[in-house]
């Protein structure tokens, strides 16, 4: 187990097998746009550090989370629990498992999902590797979230027109984005987007985040 980590009022845990929590998701966190009440979905919840930083901001949410981990599952529970939080956690594969929830039943659905196709040679492990498409990621938000309802993630820049193929399949069209780099000299390593379920065109491109920047 690491060492617990203090995000904002609340105390996480996660275990040595967890993605560890990065800058895209404290980024995602302070990016998605949260209204008073959101019903608010997690998908790929791991052990619910996007959760407790969003309740962190507005403490009137609702909150749930997919994790087809039962280890990461089971610690998202205990996350909760144990600061005070009530919520539910499912566990299983993302695509089953959206399928028995309530069509619309979510005002926000979030995510930091793998940003790797299998056999892409890209780095960060198994758990960075895909089980579901970004089609499949995407159509699972939009069956989700309500008409008007929001779908904010992190992902790679070089799967942009990919993401946004993704997004208009399942209904969502894309709002708001916001790139991320380490500094000046490097390029953007992640983007955030913002989208809304049947929400009219418009994209509104915010300045780059230098995520090093002092």
């Amino acid at each position: 187990m690491r060492e617990p980590e203090q995000l904002g009022p609340y105390r996480y845990r996660q275990s040595d097998a967890c993605f560890p929590l990065g800058q895209d998701s404290l980024a995602l966190a302070a990016f998605v746009t949260l209204r008073r009440g959101d019903r608010v979905c997690d998908l790929g919840c791991g052990a619910g550090a996007l959760l407790l930083l969003l309740a962190a901001r507005q403490s009137t949410l609702e909150l749930s989370g997919v994790e087809i981990s039962p280890e990461d599952s089971a610690l998202a529970r205990e996350n909760l629990a144990e600061n005070g939080l009530t919520g539910e956690i499912y566990t299983g594969d993302l695509c089953q498992v959206c399928k028995t929830l309530p069509a619309g039943g979510f005002s926000l659905a979030v995510s930091n999902p793998p940003y790797f196709r299998v056999g892409s040679g890209g780095d960060g492990g198994g758990t960075r590797m895909e089980a579901a498409s970004l089609t499949q990621w995407c159509a699972a938000a939009g069956r989700l979230v309500k008409n008007g309802g929001r779908f904010a993630l992190v992902h790679r820049p070089e799967r942009l027109a990919e993401l946004f193929a993704a997004l208009t399949a399942g209904g969502l069209e894309p709002k708001r984005l916001q790139l991320l780099q380490h500094d000046d000299h490097t390029p953007p390593s992640a983007v955030l987007v913002e989208a809304v379920r049947q929400g009219r065109p418009g994209l509104e491109v915010l300045p780059t985040r230098l995520m090093n920047r002092r």
